[in-house]
């Protein structure tokens, strides 16, 4: 043990990491469950208002990559309001024409958005956290867009009930963005705050402590950056195929959840201030977790985290494919959803936390880049698939087919975790 532990401070944090993400996700968590809504009452199919659904998690992943080239050329505080003013154009995009196609297009811009804002955030608090307390830190992240997704379907019901529509929904994020803009103009820059981290880093590494680059330090790789991720993926090709798969079902299963359980609500005929109740009250719960997710992780290791909550959230696509059509289905729905929280929660964290882990610590970007890459990508399969088995079987077959796959994703992280992140004895 050296004593030239790194400086860390959970109030220098707060307002550069913490902040921004709480305004972006209460507008997100507002309008993703009246997506699915605003596609059926313009028409759509359930199957095609799955489709629309799934292209938030599809321009995330398209934007996976974009987004580092991004903040590393202008910066983190420029790209964040640049993300903000895209996702602004994205809902007015879905608003100005009542087509389902302008509200596939701006649900795909919204996932641009959030792309930007994920990778920055992560790659922000894997250098700048030391490793005592990363869980907790990446799990407070993720617990801070919980709290967003908690709050945001409450005002949802609240301005659905008194508007008579869903559509205005749409406005909370317009709100949201613009705030996060007045925050980003109003701080000082985030580059700033994490420059002292940087050098404090840089002179622990000297004494053997583990070091990590600045985001800004990115900038003088810029031409490199594409390059360093694909170099990645083949340097580290064993563990992202391992690892990274398992974590990319445990992310596929996440994306089902909250794709699900908006279609079973619509499928069931729950009115929709009901389901957005539900879901808030689910999404409440999930949040409330977040801390001890981190807390479980830094003391217990990862697997204690990671293995409850995927296999919870397996065991509810599983109950919900077996009771879609029973006279309490509404009972079964609230009670699946209030799982989903649960199990959501304990896992609150666990894919930040060991991308951290298994990122090189000299220069984690392009590990991160291809690590999230997996991650997204089946975040954007997974509501794709939803959707396919929707349209051609039924919405119970969607639901069994992904607790299987969140089933097969528990074996590989109990399989692999263990070897490539070994619990560190405290």
């Amino acid at each position: 043990m050296t004593t030239a532990a790194p400086p860390f401070s959970w109030r220098g944090i707060i307002l550069p990491a913490y902040l921004p993400t709480l305004l972006f996700s209460l507008g997100e968590g507002a309008i993703i469950p009246v997506i699915p809504v605003v596609a059926t009452e313009r028409g759509a199919s359930l199957a095609l208002a799955g489709l629309i659904a799934a292209m938030l998690m599809v321009g995330e992943l398209a934007g996976d990559l974009p987004a580092g080239w991004l903040v590393a050329r202008i910066g983190e505080r420029n790209a964040m309001i640049g993300a903000a003013l895209l996702a602004v154009t994205g809902v007015l995009v879905a608003l100005a024409s009542p087509t389902n196609w302008a509200l596939g297009i701006g649900v795909f811009l919204l996932g641009l958005a959030t792309a930007v804002f994920g990778l920055a955030r992560h790659a922000f608090l894997t250098s700048y956290v030391p490793e005592r307390v990363r869980a907790r830190a990446l799990s407070t992240l993720a617990g801070v867009f919980r709290a967003g997704w908690a709050i945001g379907p409450f005002v949802a019901a609240t301005i659905i009930a008194l508007a008579g529509s869903s559509e205005p929904v749409f406005w909370v994020l317009v709100a949201s963005c613009f705030a996060v803009v007045v925050v980003l103009v109003l701080l000082p820059d985030p580059e700033r705050v994490f420059g002292a981290a940087r050098l404090a880093r840089e002179a622990s590494a000297s004494s053997g402590n583990e070091g990590a680059l600045a985001l800004g330090e990115a900038t003088t790789r810029a031409d490199a950056t594409e390059h360093g991720v694909f170099r990645a993926i083949v340097v580290h090709r064993a563990v992202l195929a391992r690892i990274g798969t398992g974590v990319g079902l445990l992310a596929a299963i996440r994306a089902s959840r909250t794709m699900i359980l908006p279609l079973w609500a619509v499928s069931i005929g729950v009115p929709p201030e009901q389901a957005a109740l539900v879901i808030g009250v689910s999404a409440a719960v999930d949040f409330a977790l977040f801390y001890v997710s981190g807390q479980v992780m830094d003391r217990f290791g990862r697997l204690w985290s990671a293995i409850p909550g995927i296999t919870g959230l397996a065991v509810g696509h599983l109950v919900l494919a077996f009771t879609h059509d029973v006279p309490s289905a509404v009972a079964w729905f609230t009670g699946v959803a209030l799982l989903f929280g649960v199990a959501n929660g304990l896992s609150s964290g666990v894919i930040l936390t060991l991308g951290a882990d298994l990122a090189p610590k000299a220069n984690p970007a392009p590990f991160l880049g291809a690590y999230r890459t997996i991650g997204d990508a089946g975040q954007a399969v997974a509501p794709l698939v939803v959707a396919g088995v929707t349209s051609l079987v039924s919405i119970m077959a969607a639901a069994a087919t992904m607790g299987v796959v969140g089933l097969i994703g528990a074996a590989m992280l109990l399989r692999w975790v263990p070897r490539y992140v070994p619990r560190k004895r405290r």
